[in-house]
């Protein structure tokens, strides 16, 4: 293909990316928003393989293949709850990779300056791109491979941190490393500060670079920024981790635009740079949905503690299946709020089996829908739309949450902290002033849970101690199921 050609399919790319995004907006179109995304995604790779200046074939024919058929696998076998972690595992691969093209950039710049100018005007593809540029062009592309490379060191290790919270490999709790202090009466120097320190650090680094210090100071940030990653997810407690996937995709995205301007590529820079802002404007959303601070997010700063936890009066008391069963042949308005517990049992298909049950008997029923509820944004909307639910009775919680105090039955589905009202109530509490789905205003509230435990996040819910609430013990499908029964 010619380069005139290359260009044109890259246009087309991004426009098909742009369609793809837009698309995802909302239920109805988003099947069509991934075909357009994928459509995008082989056009950008058929372009770039045969585009001028391209070789060894057989190697990138292999490695498609084996990226396939590793890909295929993967699709197969991860279950939906499982989908944030796989979502965390790929920007991992994104930072990497940008890694792994930064170093690469550089040894091939040092090659490329050593040798002499008869040999550079031999040279063909990324090694002839680098032998025609000229000294301010060679310092602009240094700064561009240092920021590609701390950028990706920064996405891996914190993707990989993502991972092993949401999979459960890594204590979910937020925690920091403190040094020791000789300031009575702070017993330690704040985590934040390592942080700082290993910025400021990479960014003397990043002088040195600039100014011919050569591959060691890339070495360095990189190790240094591999701890940044590490420390910023650390720091992030579980309830605020869907927050942190959609913030590590925009970094993933920044990587690669970074990595776009290091080695020419258009549709890199562009593709980076939607992934990118989109991916910060979710982040922003989010936060302002939990009451967060943006910056906060960035700096790895919040979803710890502030003191000790408000004492809970009260006791748990359980429901059977006819007790709940009787609760909704008498009520006139439902409101069931899903929540990780629901991905965990695979419950979707019985929960949509008994709004078609309590519809058809003249019920209002509708679904309440937090900005963070599950491990991943949106996560419970796919789970619901798999199951067939009607897209126009689930509601995000700004359009449901004032709707609880004349609603007769609430069914918590799997869920804590979206609908915990500690964060109301408590000022120390990790989620203190993040809005939730207030459901302990309904008439009756009903929790499907497995045991009397706090959950993913670790923080105790209030809410299950309340006079109007009852516990409906068991696993979310089979007490979904037995209920049925009793109601047929």
């Amino acid at each position: 293909m010619s380069a005139g050609l290359v260009s044109a399919a890259y246009i087309a790319a991004s426009i098909l990316f742009i369609l793809s995004l837009g698309g995802l907006k909302n239920q109805e179109s988003a099947k069509r928003a991934i075909w357009y995304g994928m459509a995008g995604m082989a056009l950008a790779m058929f372009a770039t393989i045969f585009g001028p200046g391209i070789g060894n074939y057989a190697i990138i024919v292999v490695m498609i293949a084996i990226g396939g058929v590793l890909g295929a696998i993967v699709a197969k076998r991860v279950e939906m709850t499982e989908m944030p972690q796989l979502v965390a595992a790929l920007h991992s691969f994104v930072g990497l990779a940008a890694v792994f093209i930064g170093f690469n950039a550089d040894i091939e710049l040092a090659s490329v300056l050593a040798m002499d100018e008869a040999a550079r005007d031999a040279l063909t593809g990324f090694a002839g791109v680098l032998a025609h540029k000229s000294p301010t062009e060679i310092s602009i592309l240094k700064v561009e491979v240092f920021l590609g490379v701390f950028i990706g060191a920064v996405t891996f290790t914190g993707s990989v941190i993502a991972f092993g919270k949401l999979a459960g490999k890594v204590d979910g709790a937020a925690k920091k490393l403190m040094l020791p202090s000789e300031e009575a009466p702070i017993p330690f120097i704040s985590g934040h500060y390592l942080n700082a320190g290993a910025a400021i650090l990479s960014f003397l680094l990043l002088i040195l670079y600039f100014n011919g210090a050569g591959i060691w100071a890339l070495i360095l940030m990189t190790l240094l920024a591999f701890f940044i990653g590490y420390h910023l997810i650390m720091g992030i407690g579980g309830a605020d981790m869907p927050v942190v996937v959609s913030m590590l995709n925009s970094y993933s995205g920044w990587a690669a635009a970074a990595i776009g301007f290091t080695l020419g590529n258009d549709l890199l820079i562009v593709t980076g740079a939607l992934v990118g802002s989109s991916g910060a404007i979710l982040s922003y959303i989010m936060c302002k949905a939990m009451n967060r601070s943006f910056i906060s997010v960035i700096l790895g700063g919040f979803g710890g503690t502030a003191g000790p936890a408000m004492e809970i009066d009260g006791e748990q008391i359980a429901i059977d299946a006819d007790g709940v069963a009787a609760a909704l042949e008498d009520a006139d308005s439902v409101i069931i709020i899903p929540g990780y517990g629901m991905a965990v049992a695979q419950a979707q298909q019985s929960i949509s089996e008994l709004t078609k049950h309590l519809r058809a008997k003249g019920k209002e029923v509708r679904f309440a829908i937090h900005p963070v509820a599950g491990r991943l944004p949106g996560h419970m909307n796919v789970l619901l739309a798999e199951a067939k639910v009607p897209y126009d009775i689930v509601l995000e919680m700004d359009e449901i949450n004032e709707d609880f105090p004349s609603t007769d039955v609430a069914i918590v589905v799997g869920s804590n902290d979206i609908v915990n009202p500690a964060a109301q109530e408590d000022p120390n509490s990790p989620i203190a002033g993040m809005p939730v789905l207030e459901v302990w205003k309904a008439k009756q509230v009903f929790v499907s849970k497995r045991g009397q435990g706090t959950g993913y996040s670790g923080i105790e819910n209030p809410l299950f101690f309340k006079e109007n609430t009852r516990m409906f013990y068991g696993d979310a499908k089979a007490s979904v199921d037995t209920l049925l029964q009793k109601m047929a």
